[in-house]
């Protein structure tokens, strides 16, 4: 199995802590690391990750570039098994070893994250990941388990999307793949800085407008907090709802060894910044889309249907010419 870890840093980013993790993961799997860092980065990052691990940069040209990464990565990868990771994502070999006895009867494994160490910022959005376990898509962490068919190898998928883990869990689906959803698989994920979080805020918003449903329930929360100012029996239906909401979420598949108790009491909190986000986002739509990474995204995800349609073509990504 391979561990694929698409990558871009900053020329004063300290990737001193993420070299150390993938030459300890060197030592068990091949580790593939693509690398959109401008040059003098880059040639610094690989003698931080050593010679054991295939250092390159990506092939592809996506609006995304998480997803130039990716369909490179896959060019790569002579295993038919491949974990995908963000630099943020901390495997043990215990997670890995789960992890690919699952690839062998399904075709994409959904594992769950948790934050370690416990920031603001941890406990702030602990308590969206708690929320979204208690539903049944489960939460959508920073990393997936992939069985790399060669239809996934020749066509990839669809690079010019914002919720890029959503549209590669959807390709998957389009051709017919089994996916599992593993909630009791706790991947240890470190927490994004406050700076990091806030600019988080709008653009994981914007991921929604790829679920109608959830979309309209995140549109209807303001005017439902307006509400609330005359009917304060709105509002504690809202707190009381979306608390016993990120408990259940907290409970499901022995959550309770990963997630402190306390993060559930932040359910209304994120609730109530969702509620301005939601609208915010819609507005970054109306204007044509959010940028991300200097770039300009309208669409969050592709549906099912609209994927069995297209998947006799190219995805929407341009290999890069010499």
């Amino acid at each position: 199995m391979h561990y694929l870890l698409p990558l871009k840093a900053a020329p004063g980013d300290d990737l001193g802590e993420l070299g150390h993790y993938v030459r300890e993961l060197a030592q068990h799997c091949p580790v593939i690391v693509v690398d959109g860092s401008d040059p003098e980065t880059f040639a610094r990052n690989g003698g931080l990750f050593g010679p054991t691990v295939t250092h390159v940069r990506p092939a592809f040209d996506c609006a995304n570039g998480k997803v130039s990464g990716v369909l490179t990565g896959f060019t790569l990868c002579t295993s038919g098994k491949v974990v995908i990771a963000d630099d943020d994502v901390r495997y043990t070999r215990d997670d890995l070893d789960q992890l690919e006895r699952l690839l062998d009867d399904a075709d994409l494994v959904i594992p769950q994250n948790y934050y370690d160490p416990m920031p603001w910022p941890a406990w702030w959005d602990t308590a969206r990941v708690l929320i979204n376990r208690a539903l049944p898509s489960g939460d959508f962490p920073g990393t997936l388990g992939l069985r790399l068919s060669d239809r996934l190898r020749s066509l990839g998928y669809n690079g010019d999307v914002l919720f890029e883990n959503l549209e590669l869990i959807r390709t998957v689906a389009a051709d017919g793949g089994r996916t599992v959803i593993a909630r009791g698989i706790y991947v240890r994920r470190l927490p994004p800085t406050a700076r990091h979080f806030a600019t988080q805020r709008i653009r994981q918003a914007y991921d929604s407008q790829a679920q109608p449903v959830r979309l309209a329930v995140e549109l209807s929360l303001l005017p439902l907090v307006l509400v609330g100012r005359r009917k304060p029996a709105i509002w504690l239906a809202m707190i009381v709802g979306s608390t016993a909401l990120a408990r259940i979420g907290s409970r499901r598949a022995g959550a309770a060894a990963r997630f402190p108790a306390a993060a559930a009491l932040l359910a209304p909190v994120w609730v109530a910044e969702r509620a301005v986000c939601a609208w915010a986002a819609l507005a970054q739509r109306m204007r044509g889309g959010i940028t991300y990474s200097g770039r300009r995204i309208k669409l969050a995800a592709t549906s099912v249907q609209a994927l069995r349609r297209q998947r006799e073509r190219t995805c929407g990504c341009r290999r890069k010419t010499a």
